[in-house]
């Protein structure tokens, strides 16, 4: 966790720094939020439009360092640490990413937002798919059904699966980069049917598992 708590720490830092600087630069009213076609729809104010994102990714840090320390399946974390602190250190970039674009939008660089943000989202799916296929079970990471809370077995079929099955919704992500019109049903609702479906996918392993017992 070292190299990656150290990095982290760094795109604090600088994003602290940036806000800091182009502050007096913003306006009193920052855009913050964009609909599907890449514009702009909704705002905060210059504070919170800055500073948010900065403080977003403290809380973050201190959150997910603690997981592994007060998990008390812990020892199992230990077990795919690698993977959860790359995963960490991922989202870290990702909302920096999100930052920097936000900055440059309301300093007057206009784009297509959405466009920007599809790419790294699909991203952020299939690193999740990586760190789910070989998560062990705990309480915090993962897929957390009732069913695999319950089973090891039940719990390594899920996680196998559903790994595959955000890897598969990351590159549907970016495939919508194509389909413009069609970006956000590439982007979101793969997500939506696959968590579903490994939901009820946990339980039925769980009962199978309990008829044949």
């Amino acid at each position: 966790m070292q190299k990656a708590t150290i990095g982290i720490l760094l795109l604090i830092i600088i994003s602290f720094m940036i806000g800091i600087y182009y502050y007096p630069q913003m306006p009193e009213q920052m855009d913050s939020h964009w609909n599907a076609s890449g514009e702009a729809n909704d705002s905060m104010s210059r504070f919170w439009g800055i500073f948010l994102m900065p403080i977003i990714l403290v809380g973050m840090f201190v959150l997910f360092s603690i997981i592994p320390l007060i998990d008390p399946l812990k020892n199992n974390i230990k077990k795919f640490r690698k993977h959860f602190d790359g995963f960490i250190w991922f989202i870290s970039l990702f909302l920096f990413y999100i930052y920097i674009l936000t900055m440059l939008w309301n300093l007057g660089h206009n784009f297509n937002m959405t466009r920007f943000i599809i790419p790294a989202i699909g991203l952020m799916f299939f690193f999740a798919g990586i760190l789910i296929e070989n998560a062990k079970m705990n309480w915090f990471i993962g897929i957390r059904t009732p069913w695999t809370l319950s089973s090891k077995n039940v719990w390594n079929k899920t996680h196998k699966l559903g790994g595959k099955l955000f890897k598969i919704a990351g590159i549907l992500a970016i495939i919508g980069l194509f389909f413009p019109e069609e970006i956000i049903i590439f982007s979101i609702v793969p997500v939506l049917i696959f968590t579903v479906y490994l939901f009820v996918y946990s339980y039925m392993k769980y009962k199978k598992e309990k008829n044949s017992k």
